[in-house]
């Protein structure tokens, strides 16, 4: 991922600790081989290159995927995980400091929407588009942590913390206290009050903080608009406190790219998420009684 992966945990004693520790580490590996577009034999970066024919995936692949592609159309498309094309450009520009082209960014663009990417859970295939990359930085992380705080738990540790990259997710609360306390220097007061006591959730932030590229005098931040294929020119963090890391990362991207009305009636769709942009926490729209 990229990232250094960080596990606090509560055991019974050391070698407990250490095992469950351990196999959380071997699952995140494993998971990498499968879900990262910088190795070249990753199955991600293998599923790219077989465009507009069904290809068979693993069981992990399938199931990031599917929650990938419900998320991008929960969101219209604010969450994007075909950003490939664009996430490349926008790379290459941090490296040379030099603002792509617009028609490189308008024919990588094209390449881009989540209606290119079909599956069919019956035969757990997937077809994509000509010439879609799928880019799953923006969900990854969170299915990763999420599936290694699984593994801790089979390994029967129930109170535990991992963290990668700000993504965090925690399961019970430490023994003696009410829950695990995250800092959320960017949320808003509610989010970071509920941050500050968190068990069984996830909290994920997104914003330009750490990776961007500043041409005359403009911010372009590594999250892609997929609307514009332009880097997010806000300075604007976004955080999610939700059930699950995954969903958490996804819709943190999201919220960045959002005005705060489309992201409230998003939200709408989520009726357990806390979110925030900035110091402003995201109400969802109030529901009509329709009786």
């Amino acid at each position: 991922m990229g990232v250094r992966v960080h596990v606090v945990l509560y055991a019974p004693d050391t070698a407990t600790a250490r095992a469950a520790a351990r196999a959380a580490y071997t699952r995140i590996v494993s998971l990498e081989d499968v879900m990262s577009d910088y190795r070249p034999s990753s199955e991600l970066r293998r599923l790219s290159l077989q465009s507009e024919e069904w290809v068979a995936v693993g069981p992990d692949l399938f199931a990031v995927l599917e929650r990938a592609l419900f998320i991008a159309r929960a969101t219209d498309g604010a969450y994007d995980p075909t950003l490939g094309p664009l996430t490349a450009l926008w790379r290459d520009a941090r490296s040379t400091g030099v603002v792509p082209p617009r028609t490189a960014i308008d024919a990588a663009r094209a390449r881009t929407g989540p209606d290119k990417i079909r599956l069919d859970r019956a035969r757990r295939s997937v077809r994509l588009g000509q010439g879609v990359v799928l880019d799953l930085g923006g969900i990854a992380k969170g299915f990763i942590l999420q599936q290694a705080m699984a593994v801790l738990q089979s390994h029967g540790i129930a109170s535990a913390l991992l963290e990668a990259g700000g993504d965090v997710v925690v399961g019970a609360a430490p023994p003696g206290r009410d829950g695990w306390r995250i800092e959320a220097p960017t949320a808003s007061p509610e989010v970071a009050a509920r941050a500050a006591s968190l068990a069984h959730s996830a909290i994920a932030t997104s914003g330009p903080s750490e990776q961007f590229l500043l041409s005359e005098g403009v911010r372009y931040s590594h999250v892609v608009d997929p609307r514009t294929g332009l880097g997010v020119t806000g300075s604007s963090h976004a955080t999610v406190i939700a059930a699950d890391a995954a969903t958490a990362d996804a819709l943190a991207t999201a919220l960045t790219v959002l005005s705060p009305a489309r992201a409230a009636i998003v939200l709408a769709s989520y009726p357990d998420v806390l979110a925030s942009v900035d110091s402003t926490t995201i109400r969802q729209p109030a529901r009509t009684d329709r009786r």
